[in-house]
């Protein structure tokens, strides 16, 4: 892939990019097995991925003046803070490109000042915009420090939408704090639709504005057909879904097991699993906005015959990893964006690994997403 803001060193986000993409492969997959341990026999061929246009989702800084926005990334301070369009970023399919460049002008004709962290002044902070795939619609988020532009932008996202027609979902978050941080706890929707629908698999799939998503749609699809295919071939009848974001596993699962149950903390992914087993029509799932390893410790009764976990980076930690062992399922996945935290908690299971494999989840970075069967050990 080549990507001119690479070459001139104005964003190292795809850090790998100067190495040939085979390499990469090759690269990750001797480093995942030298840390795990896991003997080369019992890992499958890597998935890989397309290295342009694969992205669903764009985390862009507003920056400059009012007069002249800009949506994109801000350089270092040896590059003077300066403010570096990245509209049309290649990890973007096309018409994510267009609709990211048309949004600085209709934010300069909307009146809507940039945020200055430096003098802290100014109110639009950031631009989060999520695409379905399946539907090609966007959900679009407006990051502010207060609500005192919400009436301007209400009163121009005609335009906006008349020129952009796929955006579904338009809402503005408020975020006050002087500080890098991505979003705040205030949601405000500005149309009637608060849904972003997506399908993998021929699940459909929903996302709101604070429900974890994966980035990468093609592979995602995998990932999540992959470990449905290894859960029925473990003959489980009761799934538990740990850190279960949007359902993306349970769901998959659903149809051939007798009894699923997802937990995830965020209600608002919650909110989307339910929708979509609503849509699904189906009953054997349960869906709860919990913590996993308070929900694991509250349990009685009969234990599952698996346990899915797809853990932040962070990992299981030590209380969920001695609950596993305590409830004893015959089989647990293990989803993780972490190898180092993985290979940690792999460690602590009582469990051995039957088969794994990884997937290119961010091409051209160090980034892996790792999937793992692990069995009982003495089954």
């Amino acid at each position: 892939m080549s990507c001119p803001y690479f070459e001139q060193s104005l964003c190292r986000s795809c850090a790998l990019l100067d190495i040939p993409y085979q390499q990469q492969i090759a690269d990750k997959t001797a480093a995942l097995q030298q840390l795990t341990g896991i003997e080369a026999s019992r890992w499958l061929p890597p998935c890989i991925s397309q290295s342009l246009g694969f992205r669903n989702k764009a985390k862009m800084v507003v920056l400059g003046v009012a007069q002249a926005p800009v949506v994109g990334i801000e350089l270092s301070a040896e590059q003077g803070f300066s403010a570096q369009p990245l509209t049309d970023c290649p990890l973007y399919p096309a018409n994510m490109q267009a609709l990211l460049g048309d949004l600085p002008e209709w934010i300069r004709s909307s009146g809507l000042p940039p945020y200055n962290r430096h003098k802290r002044r100014g109110e639009l902070k950031y631009i989060l915009l999520s695409h379905s795939r399946r539907y090609d619609q966007f959900m679009l988020r407006l990051v502010l420090g207060s609500d005192k532009c919400i009436e301007r932008i209400r009163q121009n996202l005609s335009r906006l939408l008349q020129q952009h027609p796929e955006i579904q979902v338009v809402s503005v978050n408020i975020q006050p704090v002087h500080m890098a941080r991505l979003e705040g706890d205030e949601e405000i929707f500005l149309t009637d639709n608060q849904l972003l629908e997506e399908e993998f698999n021929g699940i459909p799939l929903f996302q709101r504005p604070k429900s974890f998503f994966q980035t990468n749609p093609d592979v995602a699809e995998q990932l999540y057909g992959t470990a449905a295919r290894w859960a029925q071939a473990t003959g489980a009848h009761h799934i538990w879904d740990l850190f279960c974001g949007t359902g993306g596993f349970a769901l998959h699962c659903a149809p051939f097991a007798e009894r699923v149950t997802g937990i995830e903390i965020e209600p608002e992914a919650i909110a989307c699993a339910r929708q979509s087993a609503a849509r699904m029509g189906i009953n054997n799932l349960e869906f709860d906005a919990l913590d996993s390893a308070a929900f694991s410790q509250q349990q009685q009764g009969s234990a599952p015959d698996l346990v899915i976990v797809n853990p932040p980076r962070r990992g299981l930690g030590t209380e969920l990893v001695e609950r596993l062992n305590q409830i004893a399922p015959r089989h647990i996945i293990y989803s993780s964006c972490n190898p180092e935290t993985l290979t940690r908690d792999i460690a602590g299971l009582n469990y051995e690994v039957v088969q794994a494999q990884w997937f290119d989840m961010f091409p051209n970075t160090d980034h892996m997403e790792v999937l793992v069967e692990l069995r009982r050990t003495g089954v």
